[in-house]
């Protein structure tokens, strides 16, 4: 074994001990059990019913939003915010090449284009400075918005990602959205309980969404949210969520194509008690942060990311960034942690290697490329502090 692969399981025995580790597990010690059992009591177990409305509730309290609507996951709530944004068949889209699959998903389910564009080395989200140089050099206006003058595409939304739940430079994406005119819709499928300058991610484009996954901070199962202050697009997106049924005694009227997405009331029972339970849950995950950082000090080479300066990160999965001096180590760490019991993981394939997306318009990507082959996610469940 070459030293720096033991190094690094050596660092992780310190904070995890002897047994095995998985990357990230749910924790149920709250009252999931019994919320669970009383919607079953209660028959309604589908889409209707009172810990919808109450798990709406209770995460528009939490982030700030002035509404928010529950949905069956995070992929759904983006193609849907997308849609109430004005996303249309035929658009262009930005968004992070270094993502998960859903966030590029999302645009091609509205037959709109993923258009990708370079991350932050200290955030690892999108970075707003290159490509604003890009946008100088490709967009042209058109229509009261842009367009890119290669492909004559509307450059219709801006969709940044707040990669392992830490915030990206929202201002500056912001800026760079009025601009351009581009609506933002913030992907904070990985951020609950990360802010922004005091204010919760997801919360500051026209809409935000969230995602509830089983390996996600808090989890309904499966889940996600889409968040907005504009009670207009909240009506809208619970109208188009639940097939665009018009409310009647009776009948059966559809006024547009929707979509069978709204959250079953079994799943939000157990998000209800999830939500109770998240603050201890960021607690934990911050002191796993804090262990994290004091193992991995006298390590050369590596470095844990850390949240950016005026921001909270929920520390969604802990990650490790190699040096490039040893990024072609990465993938014996990650055999020999494994090996060990220790799940670790890479990041996600870059959107445009993948086959589906290769032929995708794209800005230069250097940083991105770099970060693919250095990262490393650690184990990072609540309940390994």
């Amino acid at each position: 074994m070459s030293p720096l692969p033991a190094a690094i399981v050596d660092a992780l025995r310190t904070v995890l001990g002897d047994g095995p580790a998985p990357l990230h597990e749910p924790r149920f010690q709250g009252n999931e059990q019994r919320y669970v059992q009383d919607c079953i009591a209660s028959t309604f177990v589908s889409s209707v019913g009172a810990y919808v409305d109450r798990f709406e509730q209770q995460l528009a309290d939490y982030t700030g939003a002035r509404r928010a609507v529950a949905v069956v996951n995070g992929t759904a709530a983006l193609q849907v915010a997308l849609r109430l944004a004005g996303v249309q068949s035929g658009d262009e889209v930005l968004i992070p090449a270094l993502s998960f699959v859903a966030t590029a998903n999302a645009v091609h389910y509205l037959g709109a284009v993923p258009h990708f564009a370079d991350s932050a080395e200290a955030t690892l989200g999108l970075d707003p400075a290159p490509l604003r140089d890009w946008l100088k050099g490709i967009a042209e206006p058109a229509g009261g918005g842009y367009r890119h003058r290669h492909t004559g595409r509307r450059l219709s939304a801006l969709v940044p990602m707040h990669t392992f739940g830490h915030p990206c430079d929202l201002d500056g994406l912001l800026s760079l959205a009025h601009d351009y005119r581009l609506t933002l819709v913030e992907d904070a499928a990985e951020s609950l309980g990360s802010r922004y300058h005091g204010r919760h991610t997801g919360t500051f484009g026209r809409l935000g969404i969230l995602s509830f996954n089983g390996n996600k901070t808090i989890t309904t199962g499966g889940g996600g949210a889409i968040l907005t202050d504009d009670e207009r697009l909240a009506d809208h997106a619970k109208h188009l969520t639940t097939t665009a049924k018009r409310q009647h005694r009776w009948e059966y009227v559809h006024d547009e194509i929707g979509y069978n997405f709204r959250m079953p009331n079994l799943n939000a029972a157990l998000g209800c008690a999830q939500l109770e339970q998240l603050p201890d849950f960021l607690a934990s995950k911050r002191r796993l942060t804090v262990r994290y950082l004091d193992a991995f000090a006298r390590l050369e080479s590596v470095r844990l990311i850390q949240e950016p300066p005026g921001c909270e990160s929920n520390y969604w999965l802990q990650t490790l960034i190699l040096d490039e001096a040893v990024a072609d180590q990465r993938d014996a760490v990650l055999t020999v942690t494994n090996d060990a019991g220790l799940m670790t993981r890479p990041a996600w394939t870059l959107m445009h290697r993948l086959a589906p997306y290769r032929d995708c318009p794209r800005a230069p990507l250097p940083v991105a490329e770099s970060l693919v082959r250095r990262i490393i996610n650690l184990p990072s469940s609540a309940g390994l502090a």
